[in-house]
């Protein structure tokens, strides 16, 4: 008997490689040699498919266990022991029950990449109950234009698609009178066509979709003319919108099942809506608070004075002390933006940000009243605590 190969080996692996780098060799290596694939070569192509395929199985089953892979990467083969082959108890006589459970955990229940369901991978033939297919339809994606105002406070928009709606002159069936739809004579309403194979394996039961009713299980004789048969129509509709106080640019809200109609009257999709946030003419955003900078002459700076700042709730008054400095940033709390439900809590605040503006040409005159004021006390730096601490938040900003 041939000595067994290294489970890695057999999966093109290295030692130590992660569970997602497992299933996913494993699932490369099932779909090449799957015995579905083979049915049509010789004997030998067949007898070798079977046999790559039995053994990257195995190797699967012991390293997708954390507990076996562990005893194997530790003892190797001696270390699994108990079970048909050293598999630790893989078991590929009778009817294959474990390789199914495997397959259909790898796969999923309901087939294997066009191959059918593992449900009849044994002996047993059991075959796979047809359920009712339910159709969803697809989503819409369309964008709103907002403002920062409208973005403070919510809005609520009004969008115009075009979708599919169920026919109203069939209800969505795709035929006027019930007797029109009939069970489809291939695959007896199933929506399925069966094959079975025999190999080494025993029966293999593989499942596609019905050629003659597109997986409907139903055929339709006299077509709805309005629709064609498809059950669905093509309409202009108008949505309110809902639109929370917060959003930001490039942030999408989904409305559900505003989008289009299923064929056979299944679950809507769902309209997706894309916020485009408009730039304000003085304002500017960054996550929920705002920024203004406004700029004041030089003896505004000096003597004081009051300012209107622009907020989104109206014009507000500011007061700048005598002896502002160029760069003073004043906080006004609670007039940014608020936080979008479920992302935060609290409102942004507003922050101005005053700029000092120095002429560059003066009059004679002007020139000598600043000489004069040149020597006085009043005009030298003073780099007193408060003064010395907005200078000092300016020089980080370099």
């Amino acid at each position: 008997m041939a000595e067994k190969r290294d489970y890695y080996e057999v999966l093109g692996l290295q030692k130590g490689a992660s569970a997602d780098e497992i299933k996913s060799a494993y699932r490369k290596l099932a779909m090449k040699w799957h015995p579905d694939r083979w049915v049509d070569g010789s004997e030998d192509e067949k007898k070798n498919a079977e046999e790559k395929f039995k053994e990257a199985s195995e190797a699967y089953s012991v390293l997708s266990d954390e507990d076996k892979k562990a005893k194997y990467d530790k003892f190797g083969h001696a270390g699994l022991g108990g079970g048909p082959g050293g598999a630790g108890g893989f078991d590929f006589s009778g009817g294959f029950g474990n390789l199914n459970d495997i397959l259909n955990d790898l796969f999923g229940g309901g087939g294997f990449s066009g191959f059918g369901g593992f449900g009849g991978f044994g002996g047993g033939g059991r075959g796979q109950s047809q359920q009712q297919r339910v159709y969803r339809g697809r989503d819409i994606r369309t964008r709103v234009r907002l403002t920062l105002e409208e973005i403070s406070k919510g809005v609520e928009k009004e969008v115009t698609i075009e979708r599919n709606e169920p026919c109203s002159e069939c209800g969505g069936k795709g035929a006027k009178n019930a007797s029109d739809i009939q069970t489809c004579p291939h695959c007896h309403g199933s929506g399925q066509e069966q094959r079975v194979v025999n190999s080494l394996f025993g029966q293999t039961i593989t499942y596609t979709t019905c050629s003659h009713c597109n997986g409907e299980g139903k055929i339709i004789k006299n077509a709805c003319r309005n629709c064609g048969g498809t059950g669905l129509v093509r309409k202009k509709a108008t949505v309110k919108v809902t639109i929370p106080a917060g959003v930001e640019n490039g942030m999408q809200l989904t409305v559900r099942g505003e989008g289009h109609a299923a064929k056979n009257n299944g679950v809507n999709g769902d309209l997706l809506i894309l916020i485009e946030e408009l730039p304000h003419s003085q304002l500017k955003r960054e996550g929920n608070n705002l920024f203004y900078s406004q700029v004041i002459s030089v003896t505004d700076a000096i003597l004081g004075t009051e300012l209107t700042i622009p907020t989104l709730t109206g014009p507000q008054k500011l007061k700048v002390e005598p002896g502002t400095q160029s760069g003073t940033v004043t906080r006004l709390r609670g007039k940014g933006l608020p936080a979008v439900k479920g992302y935060g809590s609290g409102t942004g605040d507003l922050y101005v940000k005053i700029l000092v503006w120095i002429p560059k040409k003066l009059s004679r005159s002007e020139k000598e009243a600043i000489e004069n004021m040149r020597a006085s006390s009043s005009f030298t730096p003073d780099l007193s605590r408060d003064d010395k601490a907005i200078f000092e938040k300016m020089k980080e900003n370099f």
